[in-house]
């Protein structure tokens, strides 16, 4: 496994909520990251943001880790949820909101 794999799955393992995504907590960068941004924000629930836009070798090293090719990604509890659209459903359905709750994370 190449460094950056390493220090990426480091990284979710310690977080219990992360996003990979364009941009950060202030201000995304891209539509689908600003989706996914509020609604984290709207369930208040802690989460650790990485602007994949800072380095390419994170932006690639993501997409590689998890087998998905787009950015953003979001993980809670070292789980991969998905990208926007899958975590768009599961916040609509209710579905991500009780993952936080069964984690204790809001």
């Amino acid at each position: 496994m190449s460094d950056i794999l390493k220090t990426i799955e480091a990284d979710i393992q310690s977080n219990d909520v992360i996003l990979y995504m364009k941009g950060d907590k202030t201000m995304a960068r891209c539509g689908f990251s600003s989706v996914i941004l509020q609604m984290l924000q709207r369930l208040d629930v802690p989460f650790k943001a990485v602007d994949v836009l800072q380095d390419e070798a994170v932006r690639q090293g993501i997409k590689d880790f998890s087998n998905w090719p787009t950015i953003p990604q979001l993980y809670i509890k070292g789980e991969f949820m998905g990208g926007c659209d899958i975590v768009k459903e599961l916040y609509l359905s209710g579905a991500l909101e009780e993952k936080f709750k069964e984690h204790n994370l809001i």
